[in-house]
C-alpha cells in the first residue's frame, strides 16, 4: 500500500493541464496567434479563366432544365408514371425551346425550369424524329434567348463548352473541345446525325437537348448522346450540328413538322464492280431505278430505267439516270445524298448531274417533300 501511494502521488504530482495557448503545429512562438498567409489583393483571372466565366455567364440564361412526365404499363396492365429529364435552351422572346426528340418522346406533361428557378408548364410544338429536334413553348417575358452560331467549317482541337442538368444539377458547365466531326447513329437507330460534333467534355444523363457553346458562348450545337459502356461520361459525347436545327426550325414552329426535301426518285449505289457490270459511265453515284409518279424528278425529267434485270434475287430495272453531283457535290451514296439534302427545303432547286447513257447533262430540280418517297 506504500508503494503504491508512493506511485500515485508521484504520477499525479508531475501532471499539468495543458495549457489553452499550446502550438499543436510544430514549432515556433507559444503567441497563442496563428499567423496565415494572405494574398495581396482580390483574386483575378487568367485570360482562359475569364472565357470561362465569360460563356457561363452568356450562355447559362437561356439554359432550361427539362422535366416530362408519362405513364407506362406493367406486367398487369396497371399504370405507372415516368418521369424523364433533360435541358433545352431559349430560341426568343416569345419562349420557343429547342431540345432533344428523346427528351419528350411520349410525355403527357411537361415542365421547364429557367437559370432563377423559375418553372414554367410547356407546350410541345414541333418535332422533327429524323433529327431527334423539338419545340416546346413556355408563357411568360423576361426571357433570354441563346445566340445561335455556325456549326460550318468547326475545326477539330476548337474549344467548346456544355451547358445542362446532368443528373437533375441545373447550370452546370462542363468544357472540352472538338474531338472530331463524323457521322453516328441516332438515339434508337433512327438513322444518323450527319456531321455531328464529336467533344470530350463531359455530357451525362441530362445534359441531352442542352447546348454545346464556343468561346464566344454561340450555340454551335445540341447535346444529344455519349459513347459509353456505364451509361456515363465517358470522355466521347456527340452533338447536332446548330446548322442542322436552323434548317427547320421554321417549319417546326410554323407546322408542327418538317417539310423534308426530296428528289422523288429511288436509287441504286453503284460501286466499280456494278459499274462494269452494267457498262455505266462512271464506277460511283446513285442510278435512278424508279422514278414518283408526280415527283420532284419526274417533273424536273429524270428518267428510271426500263430495262429488267436482277441483283442477287431482286428484281430491279436498269437504264437509267446515274446521279453522281448535286449543286457541284459529288454524290458516291445515299449519305451523301442525304448530307445534301439537310442543306435544304422542300421548294428549293437544285442541279443534278447524271449521265444518260453516256451523254453527261444537268437537270434543275425543284425538290418536294420526303412523303413522295416510299
Amino acid at each position: 500500500m506504500i508503494i503504491v501511494a508512493a506511485f500515485y502521488f508521484y504520477t499525479t504530482s508531475h501532471q499539468r493541464p495543458l495549457s489553452p495557448r499550446t502550438h499543436w503545429f510544430g514549432g515556433g512562438s507559444n503567441s497563442g496567434k496563428l499567423e496565415l498567409t494572405q494574398a495581396a489583393g482580390p483574386e483575378t483571372l487568367d485570360p482562359e479563366e475569364q472565357v470561362n466565366v465569360n460563356v457561363y455567364k452568356k450562355g447559362v440564361p437561356s439554359v432550361v432544365n427539362i422535366k416530362s412526365r408519362s405513364v407506362s404499363f406493367n406486367f398487369f396492365y396497371g399504370v405507372v408514371p415516368e418521369e424523364g429529364q433533360g435541358s433545352g435552351f431559349i430560341l426568343d422572346k416569345d419562349g420557343h425551346v429547342l431540345t432533344n426528340y428523346h427528351v419528350i418522346a411520349n410525355a403527357r406533361q411537361i415542365e421547364a425550369t429557367l437559370y432563377n428557378r423559375k418553372t414554367y408548364k410547356a407546350d410541345l410544338i414541333g418535332v422533327d424524329r429524323a433529327h431527334d429536334l423539338a419545340v416546346i413553348q413556355i408563357h411568360g417575358g423576361g426571357f433570354s434567348p441563346a445566340t445561335l452560331g455556325d456549326s460550318r467549317g468547326l475545326q477539330v482541337g476548337q474549344k467548346v463548352f456544355a451547358i445542362g442538368n446532368p443528373f437533375g444539377l441545373s447550370g452546370t458547365m462542363t468544357r472540352g473541345i472538338v474531338s472530331s466531326i463524323r457521322s453516328v447513329q441516332e438515339p434508337g437507330g433512327a438513322g444518323f446525325i450527319d456531321e455531328a460534333i464529336q467533344t470530350d467534355a463531359a455530357i451525362n444523363p441530362g445534359n441531352s437537348g442542352g447546348p454545346l457553346l464556343n468561346s464566344k458562348g454561340e450555340v454551335i450545337g445540341i447535346n444529344t448522346l455519349i459513347a459509353s459502356s456505364v451509361g456515363q461520361s465517358a470522355g466521347i459525347g456527340f452533338a447536332i450540328p446548330i446548322n442542322t436545327a436552323k434548317a427547320v426550325l421554321n417549319d417546326l414552329v410554323s407546322i408542327g413538322r418538317v417539310r423534308r426535301p426530296a428528289l422523288g426518285v429511288r436509287t441504286l449505289p453503284i460501286g466499280p464492280e456494278l459499274a462494269q457490270q452494267l457498262n455505266l459511265p462512271a464506277d460511283y453515284g446513285l442510278l435512278i431505278i424508279d422514278v414518283i409518279s408526280g415527283g420532284a424528278g419526274e417533273r424536273a425529267g429524270l428518267r428510271a430505267g426500263t430495262e429488267r434485270a436482277f441483283l442477287g434475287n431482286t428484281p430491279i430495272k436498269i437504264g437509267g439516270d446515274l446521279i453522281v453531283a448535286i449543286d457541284g457535290q459529288q454524290v458516291e451514296d445515299q449519305q451523301d445524298l442525304s448530307h445534301i439534302m439537310n442543306n435544304h427545303r422542300a421548294g428549293d432547286t437544285v442541279t443534278v448531274t447524271v449521265f444518260r447513257g453516256q451523254k453527261k447533262m444537268d437537270v434543275k430540280v425543284t425538290l418536294g417533300e420526303a412523303r413522295e418517297q416510299a
